[in-house]
Parts: structure tokens; sequence; C-alpha cells
């Protein structure tokens, strides 16, 4: 069984026995343990997973987190348990205390069907205040099973987990900062649009009390613009039409209707994960164009790795002479099954210069 028909099954078990998982220790046999061996680590073997591990917080001797994960003789993973009804609110500051006394890089907070992961962007060996990482195992995500693949046993690297940490954490922070902008707009976000437009007259209270249901519908208007095209493109690929442009004759879009989504953010975080191995991942970059979105080394059109067309149906594609080789894939997992293409075709851009 593969590792996302393993963590697939996670969600089903939750549902069955939680409501007969009285302590937390029902909750870490039951849920947990069973989501740490889907991660490809041997539950029943200390030298990969120690319950109990010693964390001496100074004075305070003998605290222990709940279960350490081991890779080469160290602990990379520290995880705390709660029962599954806690919130995990009320528990961050403990495993943040775990977290400074140990050479861990990555810490985990879990009641057993929520689990945040957490490292230390802002300041080294002091676990950041919000997670990078958080899944909710009762709505989980094709996106969220690709980041939780990177901590399986077989595909583990903390440096590429961290490479993406970073953009991971801004982007999920932003997302809910436009989420909450979209469906109830702040005073600061209507007074801006306000000013944007010029409107004349001084922006009082009751300016922004009338503007308010304008915006909420102005919104509502250019999200369905949106889905339209993206429909649109959609059709267009699922009748075989060719909707790409001709790489000659690419040219950078010449208006802001392009939305880029969260799917291809997560397809391009793991194309760089794979291209780390042999570049530094600054030189990896993307553009979004309204057919294709497409990953490049060097900002250089010419010198591009893949393209994703994602719609109804999810493609990538590579370059190939005169043209491009594309292949349909069924969720952005399987980008992972097509390293050996990605590194391939990085070697042949990477020695070429950038033609204007």
């Amino acid at each position: 069984m593969d590792f996302k028909d393993s963590i697939k099954q996670i969600p089903g078990r939750i549902e069955k026995l939680k409501d007969s998982l009285p302590t937390e220790e029902a909750t870490k046999n039951a849920l947990i343990l069973p989501f740490i061996s889907a991660l490809g680590y041997d539950v029943f073997n200390p030298l990969e997973v120690l319950p109990e591990m010693t964390c001496d917080i100074g004075t305070k001797k003998g605290e222990k987190i709940d279960y350490a994960i081991f890779k080469d003789g160290n602990p990379v993973i520290l995880i705390e348990c709660k029962h599954w009804s806690q919130d995990l609110n009320l528990h961050d500051n403990q495993l943040l205390r775990y977290f400074t006394v140990s050479r861990a890089r990555f810490g985990v907070l879990t009641n057993g069907i929520v689990y945040r992961f957490y490292t230390d962007l802002a300041e080294s060996n002091i676990m950041d205040e919000k997670p990078f990482l958080e899944v909710n195992m009762l709505d989980l995500k094709d996106n969220q099973i690709e980041e939780l693949k990177r901590f399986h046993k077989s595909y583990f690297d903390v440096d590429s987990i961290l490479s993406s940490a970073s953009d991971l954490k801004n982007t999920t922070e932003i997302k809910s900062v436009i989420s909450q902008e979209l469906t109830n707009p702040s005073i600061e976000f209507v007074r801006y649009l306000c000013r944007k437009i010029d409107m004349p007259g001084q922006i009082t209270a009751k300016v922004i009390d009338q503007f308010t249901p304008i915006v909420k519908k102005a919104i509502g208007s250019y999200i369905n613009d949106i889905i339209n095209e993206r429909l649109k493109t959609a059709m267009e690929t699922d009748t075989g039409k060719d909707t790409s442009t001709p790489e000659e004759e690419v040219q950078p879009p010449a208006d802001n209707s392009i939305i880029t989504t969260q799917e291809e953010i997560d397809g391009y975080n793991i194309v760089r994960g794979i291209l780390a191995k042999e570049v530094d991942i600054s030189r990896i970059t993307y553009k979004d164009y309204k057919t294709y979105f497409v990953v490049s080394i060097d900002d250089c059109r010419w010198k591009w790795i893949c393209r994703f067309y994602f719609g109804t149906y999810l493609y990538i594609a590579f370059p190939k002479e005169n043209g491009e080789e594309k292949v349909e894939i069924q969720s952005i997992n399987d980008i992972f099954n097509f390293s050996d293409k990605l590194l391939l075709a990085l070697n042949d851009r990477i020695g070429k210069e950038c033609q204007q």
C-alpha cells in the first residue's frame, strides 16, 4: 500500500473510533500511532520512534515528550499528543518548551485529528508561534497529503522541508486573510478600495457603511468571472485543444486577471524540493499565464523546466525538441514520480544562456 492510500485510511479510523477513546493514552494508541506508522516509521522500534523521551527544562527534571522520531541517532521530530477532544490552542506552549531544549527541527502538536507542524523559521532553536502546516484529518486535501509525504521516512529531508516551510506558512496566513476579507471586508480594506478608485470627499463611517455592500457584490462578481474562465480553459483541455502558446511566442500576461491557485503553488514547491538536490532553490522561479503555469530556472522563460495545466484535469508538461511532452496526472502527488524528468530538464537548461 502506497503512502496516499495509507494516509487516506486514517480519517475513517478516526470517525469509527474517536467516541470510544476516553483518555489521551487511548487516543495515542488508536489514532496517533497509526498516523506515525503511515509515515513509514516502525512504532515498535525505539531507535526510530521513542515514546516518553526526556526533555529536561531548566530546573524541571523528568519532563517528557510523548514521541520523538529519530534519524541517524538524533531526534528530528517531536510529537506532543492530546486527547482527541482537546483544543490544541491551549497546549502549544508545552511543545515550545520541549522544542527549545531539543535538537529536533520539527515539532508536531496533535489530538489525533488535527496535526500542527512547527519549526524555527524566525529564530534558530526557538519554535515559531504559528505552525507552517496544519492538517485536519477529517478534512484532508490532496495538497496536504503532498506536504505530509515530505515527513515520510523514505522522503524525509530537512533542507527540502525547510525550503518550502516558509512559503507554505506565509501562503496559509495570506489565504486566511484573503478569505476573511472576501467573506467580511474589513473597514481598512473598504477604505483602501475607496482610495484606489479616487472616491471624492472624505471617507467617513457613513461612506464605509454604504460602500461595503458594493465591495461584497464586486468580489462575488469577480469570483464568478474567475470560475467561468477556468471552466472555459477546462473545456478546451477536455476537447483536446492545445491551449498553450508556442515557446518562441510566449509573452508575459498583459492584464491582472490571472489567479495563481494554491494547487499550482503546491506543485511548484514539490518541484523546488526535487530540484534542490542539484541547484540553489532561489534560482527556481515561476510565472503564471492564463492557460498554464511555468516553472523555470533563473527567471528565464526560455529555460523552463515544466508547465502545469491545472483545470478539471491535471497535466504536467516537460520540454522536448520543438515542443513539449504533456502527461495527465491524477493529483499533484504524482509529480514525485517525475523526479528524473525534472532533473533531466534542469540539467539540460542549467548551462544555457537566456535568450532575449
